[in-house]
């Protein structure tokens, strides 16, 4: 038997009686001819009597015949038990009542986490489909966490600036070049071994993409003077180059049929919109991972997340892993023609949201009130002087997208408290992501920002990729593009001083506001061991084991 989603909807929302067919048409977003052809299907298989009314008006009757939820959850369960994971959490998006929901989310949920087969493997539940999986068009935290564990740079950028080597074994550094000198017999996950060109033309695609080309400016030449050996030119000097190269974005891999293929200790089995697998490479340069594969499964939003062991008892004693999940900034939107384009109004709002941001906790208990900046520990504390209301002469319109929901919606509250007309508009993820223009359209937005591993480095990412929602006040702003360019010649070292003149201007012109910082709290089974938190506050896969029961 096959699920009928749109039988499962009608038993859910309609009882017995009289019904008119127009309105069973609108509830299932069906046309009304296609609608009358379901019915007449339904009562044809005995799930329904149906009697349509006569002329114009004349209500028809529907009566239910078979429990449609009932047997559906059968079903699903049989499903189930047959080890359908991916079947079935499709059919957890389809319209059951609240209490039957409930009940198949807490079946499905003794379906994740460790399970030990003839394979090791992890199944993590996922509410959205990744973007993507091609290093310099992640540009959000999901997809970049995926790319972590599918390719590998040539070098590695840690927290407390230290640098190690990756796909390079060692290299030679001064004011004018670069020569990296590549590890031996690194295979790509075809099996082909990585040569020299390889991560080349890797460099090449990331200089020459629009995102990112900026960056690349003080790079002249890229080339391969002999087997395993990079060399990069810069003849008016680079002082960031490695930093530059262990970016997620920078992350060598190459082109084979059309598909992309990396060297990390997981490779992509499988990618499609109901789950997502990466099979461990058991040809991984370095230490393949412990696990042998990692599922991601599609799930409602409503779904509890933990992880733990197959083995385990229904009640399962678990462990919170708190990492940091990053930043939340007002952008202000001065170029726009509106009350936005004058510094009073700006500095109004900005009063506004440092008088009320202490009381975010309460819109959600991960978030709390940031009155310094985006640099933790290093951006200092600041308060606003009180200044008068001044005179707006229009609604200031404010686009939010799904994860700033609750956020959008309190600060919308906090200037229409005050008088200030506020016009709302929804935007998706991806537009959001992937056509930065569209902020043009509006006075100001929140956007939650999550760093990499190294703040000092990212933090310049965040002004200078253009993926960034900052690039509506660089691109625009003489003053921050002269601030930017005096990167080139800073030892790195000294960035944190530029970032906090950077920062400091962007905070007296009202432009860039910090909101709130955010925790991510991942509860994880006791048996799962060697959590290590990595890019993006996320746990390394290739680290993860879990210790099975004797």
């Amino acid at each position: 038997m096959m699920l009928d989603r749109y039988l499962l909807t009608l038993r859910t929302q309609e009882n017995s009686g009289k019904i008119k067919v127009e309105d069973i048409a609108k509830l299932l977003n069906l046309s009304t001819k296609q609608t009358r052809r379901k019915l007449h299907q339904w009562d044809k298989e005995g799930w329904i009597s149906f009697s349509s009314g006569l002329g114009r008006g004349n209500a028809s009757v529907l009566k239910w015949l078979r429990d449609v939820e009932m047997e559906y959850e059968k079903l699903f369960l049989q499903k189930l038990e047959a080890g359908a994971i991916e079947e079935v959490s499709k059919l957890l998006l389809l319209e059951w009542s609240v209490e039957t929901k409930q009940r198949l989310m807490m079946a499905f949920q003794e379906n994740f986490g460790f399970h030990q087969e003839e394979q090791d493997r992890l199944i993590i539940p996922r509410f959205n489909p990744f973007l993507t999986v091609h290093p310099l068009k992640a540009a959000d935290t999901h997809s970049a966490n995926l790319i972590a564990n599918l390719y590998n740079r040539v070098v590695t950028l840690h927290a407390d600036n230290s640098i190690t080597p990756e796909l390079a074994h060692t290299w030679e550094y001064n004011d004018r070049f670069l020569i990296l000198y590549l590890r031996k017999d690194v295979a790509f996950h075809d099996g082909s071994i990585m040569k020299a060109e390889d991560v080349v033309e890797t460099f090449q695609r990331m200089k020459n993409d629009d995102h990112y080309s900026k960056l690349w400016e003080p790079v002249t030449v890229i080339e391969s003077p002999a087997p395993l050996i990079v060399k990069l030119e810069f003849p008016r000097g680079c002082t960031y180059i490695l930093q530059l190269l262990s970016l997620l974005t920078a992350s060598i891999f190459k082109v084979s049929n059309g598909s992309l293929l990396g060297t990390g200790g997981f490779y992509l089995a499988e990618n499609s919109e109901e789950k997502t697998v990466l099979s461990a490479f058991k040809q991984y340069f370095g230490r393949r991972p412990l696990l042998d594969c990692v599922e991601y499964i599609q799930v409602p939003r409503e779904f509890e997340v933990i992880y733990y062991g197959a083995n385990e008892s229904d009640k399962v004693d678990t462990q919170k892993v708190e990492s940091d999940s990053g930043f939340g900034i007002v952008v202000m939107n001065p170029y726009r023609n509106s009350d936005m384009n004058r510094k009073e109004v700006r500095d109004y709002i900005h009063m506004l949201i440092a008088n009320h941001r202490h009381e975010l906790s309460k819109v959600n208990s991960r978030i709390s009130g940031n009155n310094e900046g985006c640099l933790f520990g290093i951006s200092e504390t600041y308060t606003m002087p009180n200044i008068p209301k001044p005179i707006f002469t229009q609604a200031l319109k404010m686009q939010f997208v799904n994860y700033t929901s609750e956020t959008s919606n309190w600060l919308k509250d906090k200037l229409e408290q005050e008088g200030i007309k506020v016009e709302v508009q929804e935007i998706s993820f991806r537009e959001a992501v992937y056509e930065p223009n569209i902020r043009l359209d509006t006075d100001l937005f929140i956007h939650g920002e999550i760093f990499e591993m190294n703040q000092t480095f990212s933090y310049f990412f965040f002004l200078k990729n253009s993926y960034s929602p900052l690039q509506l006040l660089t691109e625009r702003n003489p003053k921050l593009q002269k601030h930017i360019q005096n990167y080139d010649h800073i030892p790195f070292e000294n960035w944190n001083d530029k970032h906090m003149e950077i920062e400091q201007y962007l905070l007296s012109e009202s432009l860039c506001i910090p909101l709130y910082y955010v925790k991510r709290r991942i509860p994880f089974s006791l048996s799962l061991m060697n959590i290590e938190i990595k890019h993006f506050g996320y746990v390394d896969l290739t680290k993860l084991w879990v210790k099975p029961c004797i």
